[in-house]
C-alpha cells in the first residue's frame, strides 16, 4: 500500500509541473495590445515577438494573423504559405519577416484600423498545441494638406473688410478645429468659424475647410496664416498671407482750363457783388416818392403851426396894425384928389 501510494503522489506531480509549464508558454489574455501607426496607402507592422526558447524551426509551426473580425490575413503552415485560407481582403498584401517574427501590411487603408491577434502553434504527432499568442492595435493615419488661404472679392461696400476661404485636405482622423490668426506689429487676433467637413465613402478621408470675413487695418501691414488643429498639441500652418499697408491715395492734379474757369466765376462772383452792395447804398440815401409825401406833410403841419402863433400875436400889435391902415388909406385919398 505504501509504494501504491508513493508511485501515484509522483504521477500528481510530473501531471501538474506539465500543466504550469504549458501555460507558462501562453502570455496572459488579459495582457495590454501594442499599438502601431500606419500612414495611409503605406506599410503597417504587426508583431507578435515571439521569443522561441525552445529554438523551434518553421516546419514545426503552424503561424497565421486574424483581425478583429476573426478574418484570416497570413498563414504559415509548416514553413508553407497557404493562400486559400487568407480573406480576398488581404491576398497580396502581407509579407512575413521570420527574424522579427513581424506580419508586414501593405498598402493600409484608413479600413485597416483595428485590433489583429497572431497565433503560434506547435505542430506535434499528437496534434497542434498552443505556445504563443499577441495582441496588436494598429491604428492608420493620414496627413492633411497644407492649409492653403483663397481670398474672395469684396461685395460689400466696407473696403477695409478682407473675405477667405482656407481649406486642407485629403486628411484622417477629423481634425479639432481650424482658426485664422491675424498679426500686425502689435497684436494678434484669432478668428474662429465653423469648420466645414467632408468624408469621403470609399477612403473614408476628409476635406475640411472654413470662411471667415474681418476688418483690416490699412494703415500697417498685416499677415494671415490659417491654423488646423490635428490634437491638442499638434497643428499644421499654412503660408502666411501678407497684405501690405496702403499708401495715402493722392488727388487727381485739377486741369488748368478747369482753374481758369473757377477763377473767372470767382471775379464776376465779387464784382457782382460789389455793384448789389453799392445799388443798395445808394438807395438808401435818395428818397423815393414815399419820402417826399412825408416831408410835404411835415411842412404843411409847421405852416399850420406857424399861423397859429402869428393870430395869438395879432391882439399885441392891433394899435400898430391900424395906424399903418389909416396911414395908407390917407395916402391914397390925396393922390386921387391931386389926380382930380
Amino acid at each position: 500500500m505504501g509504494t501504491c501510494d508513493s508511485t501515484m503522489g509522483l504521477r500528481n506531480t510530473l501531471i501538474v509541473m506539465a500543466l504550469l509549464l504549458s501555460v507558462s508558454t501562453i502570455p496572459f489574455s488579459g495582457a495590454a495590445s501594442l499599438k502601431s501607426h500606419a500612414f495611409f496607402n503605406e506599410t503597417g507592422e504587426l508583431p507578435c515577438h515571439f521569443p522561441n526558447t525552445q529554438n523551434l524551426s518553421l516546419d514545426e509551426l503552424v503561424i497565421f494573423w486574424q483581425d478583429q473580425n476573426k478574418l484570416v490575413l497570413y498563414e504559415l503552415f509548416k514553413g508553407q504559405e497557404k493562400p486559400n485560407n487568407v480573406h480576398p481582403k488581404y491576398i497580396g498584401r502581407t509579407s512575413f519577416d521570420q527574424d522579427s517574427w513581424t506580419l508586414r501590411l501593405h498598402n493600409v487603408q484608413i479600413k485597416d484600423t483595428g485590433s489583429y491577434q497572431c497565433f503560434i502553434h506547435h505542430k506535434r504527432s499528437q496534434g497542434l498545441i498552443s505556445i504563443h499568442q499577441m495582441s496588436s492595435d494598429l491604428i492608420v493615419l493620414a496627413n492633411f494638406s497644407q492649409p492653403e488661404i483663397s481670398l474672395i472679392a469684396n461685395q460689400t461696400e466696407k473696403p477695409n473688410i478682407i473675405n477667405l476661404t482656407c481649406s486642407s485636405m485629403q486628411g484622417y482622423p477629423e481634425p479639432q478645429g481650424m482658426y485664422v490668426n491675424l498679426t500686425t506689429k502689435n497684436s494678434t487676433i484669432t478668428y474662429d468659424a465653423v469648420m466645414k467637413k467632408y468624408q469621403n465613402n470609399i477612403t473614408e478621408l476628409y476635406n475640411v475647410s472654413i470662411s471667415v470675413s474681418f476688418p483690416i487695418p490699412p494703415e500697417t501691414n498685416v499677415s494671415i496664416i490659417c491654423v488646423l488643429q490635428l490634437e491638442p498639441r499638434k497643428i499644421i500652418l499654412s503660408l502666411p498671407c501678407n497684405i501690405d499697408a496702403k499708401s495715402p491715395v493722392p488727388s487727381p492734379p485739377v486741369p488748368d482750363h478747369i482753374l481758369w474757369i473757377a477763377a473767372v466765376l470767382v471775379t464776376v462772383v465779387i464784382v457782382c457783388g460789389m455793384v448789389f452792395l453799392t445799388l443798395k447804398k445808394r438807395k438808401k440815401q435818395q428818397p423815393g416818392p414815399s419820402n417826399e409825401c412825408e416831408i410835404i406833410k411835415v411842412e404843411g403841419k409847421e405852416s399850420e403851426q406857424t399861423e397859429k402863433r402869428v393870430e395869438l400875436q395879432e391882439p399885441d400889435r392891433s394899435d400898430e396894425v391900424q395906424c399903418d391902415v389909416n396911414i395908407s388909406k390917407t395916402a391914397s385919398g390925396n393922390k386921387s384928389a391931386t389926380d382930380f
